[in-house]
C-alpha cells in the first residue's frame, strides 16, 4: 500500500517503464475499446479522404482546384453526407480487418524486438527496425482484406464524377464490380498496393520509432538515467513524431496512391482491362508530371493528423487494457478517479495499424 501511495503522488514514470507489450493486453478489451475509438477517429478525418480521392479522379477542372475550395464545393453541392461517402462501408468493413491488422503487427514487433536484443546495433537502429518490420508484415497480411474494401468505397466516395459507375449502396457497387470483371474486379491495384504500401508502412514505422527515439534522447531521456518524462511530454513527443513521420510518408508515397486509386475506380479505360501502366499514362496526358500529386494537401493534412491522433488513441487503449497482473508489478499511478494514469503512452515502442484504407 505504501509502494502504491507513493507512485500516485508522483505523475511520472521512468521512461524504461513506459512500454507497455502485446503480452500484457487484454485482447477483448483491447479489440472492442479499439473499434470504438478508432471508428470515430476515422470519422473526423473522413472528409480530407473523400476531397483526396474526388481530387485524384476528378477531370482537370475539380483535380485543379484547392483542397479548401473541392471541400467547400462538395458541402454545397451534396451537404454534409457528401462529406462522409463511403464512411458507413468503411466503418464496418475495417473492424475485422483491423483485428487482423494489429494483432499481426503487435506480434510480430514483440518478435523482432526479441530476436535483435543480442544483436550489435544501436537501440534507435533496433527500434527503428522492429517497427519497420512489423508494419511490412502487417500489411502484408491484411491487404488481401483490404483491397477489395478499398474498392468499395472508394467508387462510393467518388459517385457522379465522370468516368465512374453510378452505384447504390456498397452491395450494389460489389456486385457490379464482379458482374463485369468477376472478383478480379475487387482486387483491381492488388499488385501496386501489395508491392508499395508495406514498404510506405515500413518507412512510416521506421521513420517513426526513429523519430521518437531521437526526441527523447535529445530531451536528455535515457533508460539508465534517472530522469522521469511528464505525461504531457509522452503525448506531445508522441504527437510530434506521429505528425513528422504521416508528413515523410505521404510527399513520397503521394504519387502511387494516386495512381492506385484512379486504377480502382475508374471505368472508361476503353478497350482491355485496366492496369497500372494504362491508368499513368492516362494521369500523365492529362496533366503531365504534376497529375501525380493530385490531392497531395488534403492527403498530406490527412497523414500527418491521422498518424498523431492514430497514435495517441492506440496508446490510451493499450493503457486502459493492461491487465491486472502486469499492473501491480509495474505500480501504475492511479488518478482520483480510478483511472490508470501510468504507462499511459509509451515512449517508443507502439506500432499501430496505420494504413490509408477507404
Amino acid at each position: 500500500m505504501a509502494m502504491e501511495a507513493e507512485a500516485a503522488s508522483v505523475p511520472e514514470l521512468a521512461l524504461a517503464d513506459t512500454d507497455i507489450n502485446w503480452d500484457r493486453l487484454d485482447k477483448t478489451k483491447f479489440h472492442i475499446i479499439g473499434a470504438v475509438l478508432f471508428t470515430a477517429q476515422s470519422a473526423l478525418l473522413h472528409p480530407t479522404a473523400v476531397v483526396k480521392t474526388r481530387m485524384q479522379v476528378a477531370g482537370s477542372g475539380l483535380s485543379h482546384m484547392r483542397g479548401v475550395t473541392v471541400f467547400r464545393h462538395i458541402l454545397k453541392n451534396d451537404g454534409i453526407p457528401g462529406l462522409f461517402r463511403g464512411f458507413g462501408t468503411s466503418a464496418v468493413g475495417s473492424l475485422p480487418g483491423r483485428v487482423l491488422a494489429l494483432t499481426s503487427l503487435e506480434v510480430s514487433k514483440d518478435m523482432m524486438l526479441k530476436y535483435t536484443r543480442g544483436l550489435d546495433m544501436s537501440e534507435a537502429t533496433r527500434v527503428g527496425l522492429a517497427n519497420g518490420v512489423a508494419g511490412l508484415f502487417s500489411n502484408c497480411v491484411s491487404c488481401v482484406y483490404y483491397v477489395p474494401l478499398d474498392v468499395i468505397c472508394q467508387r462510393l466516395m467518388v459517385q457522379g464524377l465522370p468516368g465512374t459507375t453510378f452505384c447504390n449502396g456498397p452491395f450494389d457497387t460489389m456486385s457490379k464490380v464482379i458482374k463485369v470483371e468477376g472478383l478480379r474486379g475487387l482486387y483491381r491495384g492488388f499488385g501496386l498496393t501489395a508491392v508499395t504500401l508495406s514498404p510506405a508502412s515500413a518507412l512510416w514505422w521506421g521513420a517513426y520509432g526513429a523519430a521518437q527515439h531521437v526526441i527523447w534522447r535529445s530531451l536528455g531521456y535515457k533508460d539508465e538515467i534517472d530522469k522521469k518524462p511528464s505525461h504531457i511530454e509522452m503525448v506531445t513527443v508522441q504527437a510530434t513524431a506521429g505528425m513528422v513521420a504521416g508528413a515523410c510518408s505521404s510527399v513520397i508515397t503521394t504519387p502511387i496512391d494516386t495512381v492506385k486509386t484512379r486504377l480502382q475506380v475508374m471505368d472508361d479505360y476503353g478497350v482491355g482491362r485496366p492496369s497500372v501502366l494504362k491508368t499513368t499514362k492516362t494521369l500523365l496526358k492529362e496533366d503531365g508530371w504534376r497529375g501525380l500529386y493530385r490531392g497531395f494537401g488534403p492527403r498530406f493534412l490527412n497523414m500527418s493528423l491521422y498518424g498523431t491522433t492514430m497514435i495517441v488513441t492506440y496508446e490510451l487503449i493499450r493503457f486502459n487494457v493492461e491487465t491486472v497482473e502486469y499492473k501491480n508489478i509495474s505500480f501504475t499511478v492511479w488518478d482520483v478517479g480510478g483511472h490508470s494514469l501510468g504507462n499511459s503512452f509509451s515512449s517508443i515502442h507502439h506500432p499501430v495499424a496505420l494504413s490509408g484504407h477507404c
